[in-house]
């Protein structure tokens, strides 16, 4: 066997600069958002005109260009999201990078030849997402930031699609696409690419900063990573500069060409670049611990500024060319750059009278690319006798035969008005509830609610549903499927399920599937394709306000009470604001800078999930979800004892308020 295929290197851009760094500085793909429907809204992002001037730059040095569409949709918005496609398509785009699956649907409906890859918002980390998403025409699937080096090997073993890697850059603390705490806290949406980054500042606690992760850097790795498999090596920036971009990209291009690790000299050098007191490999090794964490330093800061600034593409790629002239016959010219081959045909020289072609006089014009990314390394040129072609005519020939060569022009495509898809799930109103542990499960409880889950772990009679874990890599799918089958034999008769890649599990062990806030239902789309899968009903994300959940109907629940997770951690907090003691019995708080406690409890193994400090309530306000046409509602106890468990039923029952603060679904 030969060496394996390099993966693509693919950088950030959250500019036209920070683009030309990553095409100078050897990258094979970048990516980058238009002025909507992207994960880094505060980048300066591309116009309508900077988009096709993107896409042109891209090609023209052979560079593919994947437009983000990363974030979630509204129904409002989805004509408008609809177009940002088409235009993609339209100006070149060899991909669209999208979190959405009712956007992911309705592009897939339209716009069928459109490449999609699924981003890691849409939380993928085992084979059987890529399944699902390969069902639906992905391509290819970002995994979570968190997936282990055995992991990824298992992935790219199995998959039916690709495996996009995170290699370098900041690490959110919370799995991608279940972050609700700047949103819920601050009223700044991740999802939406409007993140407040809270989990940057500082907490009570024996570490100040439990949450601030160093960032991300597998340079060391890069050997081991071009055996795994993974089809692309991803940077994360797009909030970075130009020369970040281009330091960035250089190193890890100069590292893939040699095939090798990063030496300590390189390391050092990237740090100087950016860092939050050096890097992280903890979640690649699958070791996760205190060294992980790390904050932005002054000295951190200054080393930074000391970077070159970027002036420009100089990357020239070579080619050869080959030109033909005779009289009386089109003038030929052939111009190669490595596979690729194109041939133009020009005027047809003449009688010369006074001075004749040469080589060097065609060369020289010939070789004229100006601002092109070409140079020719290598020139035959033919000339049969006595003749002249005027020097405007070689120019156009030239031209023609580069614009040729790049081959970037606009997509013919067909306007196609956006027809909405909607749910169509409708049956007699389900009140559940989910329970952290079976010992708040009252009598009441048990009478009140029609189903009631508890995590699959902690699963007993008193419930008839399981909560299936939020993360499943694939080391820990055979274990799930055994407690699955356990579970059922003890009476479990449906799943809460909140990723795409666990719907397989639940139906494999005869469950109804119930599908969880965690997949971010934002749209009718999203809805009706959860329908199609298999889903009898699915909660709406907490983002949305009434007005917007009345928009999407169908089989659609909300949270009408309960303190929302903020957040879901692959790496123990718990250790870092009290103790490993403390993590046994799985509870504690994280009070922030403003006072604000905001519960933690242990998930399974040390995955950790942070609850809002404060519930949300409907039960005064249940008119309000009747005329959104709410057909579910859903309980959410964490920390609340038994008694505090009757306490809210009878309040909703009654339609009374509760007692202390609380949060609403915004009208």
């Amino acid at each position: 066997m030969g060496e394996k295929k390099l993966p693509e290197l693919l950088s950030p851009a959250g500019s036209m600069r920070a683009l030309e760094a990553a095409i100078d500085a050897g990258a094979d793909a970048v990516y980058f958002g238009a002025s909507s429907f992207n994960a880094r809204i505060g980048a300066d992002n591309f116009s309508e005109k900077e988009l096709a001037d993107a896409f042109y730059k891209c090609h023209s040095y052979g560079v593919k260009a994947y437009l983000t569409l990363n974030t979630l949709a509204l129904d409002r918005e989805l004509s408008d999201y609809l177009k940002t496609a088409e235009q993609a398509l339209r100006l070149g785009a060899d991909a669209l990078i999208v979190a959405d699956l009712g956007g992911a649907a309705a592009i897939r409906r339209h716009y069928p030849e459109m490449e999609l890859h699924a981003s890691t918002q849409m939380s993928g980390h085992n084979t059987e997402a890529a399944i699902v998403l390969s069902g639906l025409g992905f391509r290819r699937m970002v995994l979570a930031r968190e997936t282990s080096l055995e992991n990824i090997k298992r992935f790219t073993e199995n998959s039916p699609i690709e495996a996009e890697i995170f290699v370098h850059g900041a690490l959110c603390v919370s799995h991608s696409g279940q972050c609700l705490f700047s949103s819920v806290v601050g009223g700044r949406s991740g999802n939406r690419g409007e993140c407040a980054q809270p989990c940057r500042l500082p907490f009570a606690g024996k570490t100040e900063y439990p949450l601030s992760l160093r960032d991300l850097c597998l340079a060391p790795h890069i050997p081991t990573i071009i055996e795994s498999g993974a089809a692309s090596l991803k940077i994360e920036g797009r909030m970075k500069s130009p020369e970040y971009v281009h330091a960035v990209t250089k190193v890890y291009r100069t590292l893939l060409d040699e095939r090798r690790g990063a030496s300590s000299e390189e390391i050092k050098y990237l740090s100087s670049v950016f860092s939050r007191g050096g890097f992280t490999d903890g979640y690649f090794k699958g070791s996760i611990g205190r060294g992980m964490l790390g904050i932005r330093s002054a000295a951190d800061k200054e080393s930074t500024r000391e970077l070159e600034a970027f002036s420009g593409i100089k990357k020239k790629l070579p080619i050869c060319l080959e030109a033909s002239f005779a009289p009386c016959k089109p003038s030929i010219l052939t111009l190669t750059r490595g596979e690729r081959s194109v041939t133009v045909c020009g005027d047809a020289p003449f009688e010369a009278i006074n001075a004749p072609m040469t080589r060097e006089s065609v060369l020289s014009s010939l070789s004229k690319l100006g601002d092109t990314p070409f140079f020719i390394e290598k020139a035959d040129i033919s000339i049969d006798g006595n003749i002249m072609l005027p020097v405007s005519k070689l120019n156009a020939l030239r031209r023609n035969a580069v614009s040729a060569l790049i081959g970037t022009p606009e997509r013919a495509i067909e306007e196609r008005k956006y027809v909405r898809k909607m749910p169509c799930g409708k049956r007699k109103r389900q009140i559940s509830a989910r329970f952290y542990s079976s010992e708040a499960i009252t009598e009441n409880a048990e009478r009140y609610f029609d189903r009631i889950f508890l995590p699959l772990d902690k699963y007993c009679e008193k419930a008839n549903g399981v909560i299936l874990p939020a993360v499943i890599f694939d080391d820990e799918r055979e274990r799930v499927k055994a407690e699955l089958d356990d579970a059922v034999k003890n009476g479990a008769k449906y799943a809460l399920v909140g990723n795409l890649g666990h719907l397989s599990l639940a139906l494999r062990a005869g469950l109804v599937p119930i599908g969880d806030f965690r997949l971010n239902v934002f749209n009718s789309e999203s809805a009706a394709k959860l329908e199609e899968l298999g889903f009898e009903s699915y909660i709406l994300s907490p983002e949305l306000t009434l007005p917007q959940i009345r928009d999407i109907g169908g089989a659609s629940s909300v949270i009408a009470y309960g303190r929302l997770p903020l957040m879901l951690l692959e790496k123990c907090v718990i250790k870092e604001v009290s103790s490993c003691e403390e993590c046994g019995k799985g509870k504690v708080t994280l009070k922030d800078r403003r006072g604000i406690v905001f519960p933690v409890l242990r998930e399974r193994e040390h995955r950790n999930i942070i609850y809002n400090s404060l519930p949300t309530y409907m039960g005064d306000r249940k008119n309000a979800l009747d005329r959104c046409g709410i057909s579910d509602m859903h309980f959410v106890f964490s920390v609340e004892s038994g008694d505090e468990v009757d306490e809210v039923i009878s309040a909703f029952e009654s339609g009374a308020s509760l007692n202390g603060a609380v949060r609403r679904i915004k009208d």
